[in-house]
């Protein structure tokens, strides 16, 4: 009884130690830009089911290179099973058995092309994977992105809601002194109530850019999740000739393209293989016992006769493929040109945006709200004028945050349609 006593008691001390220990445990430490990239590359589930293609491939290259197998065959003939008898008299027989052995002898080079095909099919999908990391890098950082741009917002929207919380403690005290109509107090709690509002908005918004992060780096949702960074700010000096050239020399997708229509250009040559015959050597043994007995061999060669089947339809269809593949290479060049014009006008224009609000608007918004809340708490304004300048300056402060998160993606984007960081 004093045993299980003193375990009870151990079990509730280790409990409540474990439950401490549970509290005082501090939040996961933030995470980096490249630690999400690094996560994304491991875990993200469609990368990760993309890279089976990979190991596809290389099953299919072994296929490729295997011979046909030898078949073997048995047979037994002229066996006696409806009672007539085997001899020389009635002719029946006598009983043969017979065992064969076939082996084929694949014309116009079939395996040597099924490798190659096989082989171009595993750099189409190689490509395909690197693209594929392209894609999920960029979406990685845009996520990055929206998430501290959503976390400023969330800031800035605090900081109106404590400057409006303030305001109120204010007018509560005019009122009180019977400085200040009791209606004014009113409407700035309800101004302070629209701004609590926008807290909530923000905090939503703030927790869907998070769960958003954490699905594409293969976390499942966690409200401890946390980032740490600054927006990307760095400047850079871009051609668009040169962007143009280093995006149709480095994109994966374009590579896989051009190697696609490759694998069917091979796949022509082995189209065009099948359609010779191939030849069918085989040797028999035979046995022979009753009235007549004695061991023989045979000796077969067969060679199907092509004269209505020639492979026409593969061969054609091969070909027809070839072309369309040519076709959409081409013109996805086109688009990648497209795509790095694009992106280099997002760029100016998202460079040039957070210029002018840095150099002509934040400053003055700013010095206008303060004004403008001084002037108001000394009673020399009136609320409404007070918060229009506080919405001025709202407004100002997430164009900034906006102009700033689209320079940081534009950079992004620029990297991301010209393939820089891409390869391994």
């Amino acid at each position: 009884m004093n045993t299980l006593l003193v375990a009870s008691c151990l079990s509730v001390s280790l409990g409540i130690s474990a439950a401490r220990a549970a509290d005082t445990q501090s939040p996961p430490s933030p995470v980096t830009l490249d630690q999400a990239l690094a996560d994304a590359l491991q875990k993200n589930f469609s990368l990760l089911a993309e890279k089976y293609n990979i190991q596809i491939a290389d099953a299919r290259i072994i296929q490729a290179r295997l011979k046909p197998n030898p078949l073997l065959s048995f047979s037994q003939i002229y066996v006696n099973l409806f009672g007539t008898g085997v001899t020389a008299q009635n002719g029946a027989g006598p009983t043969e058995t017979d065992a064969r052995l076939d082996w084929i002898f694949e014309r116009g080079g079939k395996r040597e092309r099924r490798t190659e095909v096989a082989n171009a099919a595993k750099t189409v999908a190689e490509l395909n994977l690197l693209n594929t990391i392209r894609q999920l890098r960029l979406d990685v950082q845009n996520a990055f992105v929206d998430l501290l741009t959503s976390k400023s917002s969330l800031a800035l929207a605090q900081e109106n809601l404590k400057s409006l919380q303030g305001l109120v403690e204010v007018n509560e005290a005019r009122v009180n002194s019977g400085d200040l109509a009791p209606v004014e107090l009113n409407r700035s709690r309800l101004a302070a109530l629209q701004f609590q509002n926008s807290v909530r908005q923000a905090e939503l918004r703030v927790r869907a850019a998070s769960t958003k992060l954490q699905l594409l780096i293969g976390r499942s949702p966690s409200p401890t999740f946390d980032v740490a960074g600054d927006l990307r700010s760095d400047a850079q000096d871009v051609r668009l000739d040169e962007l143009s050239r280093i995006a149709i020399e480095l994109r994966p997708d374009l590579q896989a393209a051009q190697k696609d229509a490759d694998r069917a250009r091979a796949d022509i040559g082995l189209q065009t293989a099948i359609a010779k015959s191939d030849y069918q050597v085989g040797t028999q043994y035979n046995a022979q016992y009753s009235y007549a007995s004695g061991h023989t061999m045979s000796f077969f060669f067969q060679v199907p006769l092509p004269l209505l089947n020639r492979n026409q339809g593969e061969i054609e269809r091969a070909r027809r493929e070839n072309q369309q593949l040519v076709a959409r290479a081409r013109a996805l060049t086109q688009q990648i040109d497209v795509e790095v014009r694009t992106a280099f006008e997002q760029f100016q224009a998202a460079r040039q945006l957070v210029a002018t609000i840095e150099q002509l608007m934040l400053r003055q918004a700013r010095d206008v709200r303060d004004t403008t809340e001084y002037s108001y708490r000394r009673g020399e304004a009136s609320l409404v004028e007070f918060l229009d300048a506080q919405r001025t300056f709202n407004d100002t402060v997430q164009s900034y945050n906006d102009a700033r998160a689209d320079y940081a993606r534009s950079l992004y984007l620029l990297e991301a349609v010209t393939a820089n960081g891409v390869r391994p």
